[in-house]
């Protein structure tokens, strides 16, 4: 216990003072716009915080993460929009739909290794993409699906920006609570094994694919919530959304933030969040610049800014003391 506290105590209480300014955000924001744009950051957090526990601790590569993503907006919407579902029913109806998809996904996919994996993930997330498309009349098609219910808790509906900020981050921080317990549980120590040597792992008696096909389905429920955060924000759901780019993305913020670290996610989630914002000023050289960004990243800081950040208040510390 007293070889614990140390570790624990520090990301604690850090956890909670950023999700404090947070909350305070709208009150200090220049405007409204950054107010949205935050928003979609703590959605993309909650999701690249799924997304690292499956490749920064299990060391489970996935490009299909944005198809899960979709599912938990899609059942969402569908059931609020075409069946006239409680908002609260039908989050964890989407929760459990997607969860329980990702098991029967993850019982094949997960026996891949390495590239096998990766293609394996790819090719689900297509497959669940054209499902998207071509189920025009529950999904609404290549149009996308409208009329999707804000979210409400008996007589509180989130249906403003502000109350829809609060309810994010709320998830991002329940989100991160939870991958905090998770990597210092017994199954986080599992994971770390399987990331280093599956074979050593099970050697050592850890049942490597039961802990991958619980951490994927995990990560499926983390991407689920996501999904239904988004639908309610916009009340709409398109399929381009969800395809094979933004998992690419989600797996660029996850590396650009750090992989395996805590607050990695967090990190990479808010940098390539606002960067894109910043880089419309350059009209016709956003995407070259985008891409140069991102091509130094991985050559220049290949661990990623989170341990940068961390390392931060030391380092000003010895510029005071000097």
């Amino acid at each position: 216990m007293s070889v614990l506290k140390p570790n624990r105590l520090p990301r604690w209480f850090s956890l909670v003072v950023f999700t404090f300014v947070m909350f305070l955000f709208p009150f200090f924001s220049p405007n409204p716009y950054i107010t949205t744009v935050m928003a979609f950051a703590g959605i993309n957090i909650l999701l690249c915080t799924g997304l690292n526990l499956l490749l920064g601790y299990a060391g489970q590569i996935s490009f299909g993460h944005a198809a899960f993503w979709g599912l938990g907006a899609y059942v969402y919407g569908i059931l609020t929009a075409k069946f006239a579902w409680a908002p609260v029913l039908s989050l964890f109806a989407a929760i459990f739909f997607t969860c329980l998809s990702a098991l029967a996904i993850g019982i094949p996919t997960l026996r891949l290794r390495g590239h096998y994996l990766a293609v394996g993930t790819l090719g689900v997330g297509i497959i669940l993409q054209i499902f998207f498309i071509q189920l025009d009349s529950l999904t609404g098609g290549p149009s996308g699906l409208i009329k999707i219910a804000s979210f409400s808790v008996g007589g509180l509906v989130f249906d403003t920006p502000l109350k829809s900020h609060y309810l994010i981050w709320s998830w991002v921080f329940l989100g991160l609570l939870g991958a905090l317990n998770l990597a210092d549980s017994r199954m986080g120590r599992a994971m770390r094994a399987i990331k280093e040597s599956e074979v050593a792992a099970e050697t050592m008696g850890v049942k490597t694919f039961k802990y991958k096909l619980i951490i994927f389905t995990l990560t499926a429920g983390y991407a689920s919530v996501a999904g239904v955060l988004y639908a309610q924000y916009l009340n709409f759901a398109a399929p381009e959304t969800f395809g094979l780019m933004n998992s690419v993305l989600l797996l660029a913020m996850v590396v650009v933030g750090g992989i395996g670290s805590f607050w990695g996610p967090v990190v990479g989630a808010l940098i390539l969040t606002f960067l894109p914002e910043y880089l419309r000023a350059y009209e016709g050289l956003e995407v070259l610049l985008y891409g140069v960004i991102l091509a130094g990243v991985m050559m220049f800081i290949p661990k990623g800014f989170a341990p940068i950040v961390k390392s931060l208040p030391i380092y000003l510390r010895r510029i005071g003391k000097r």
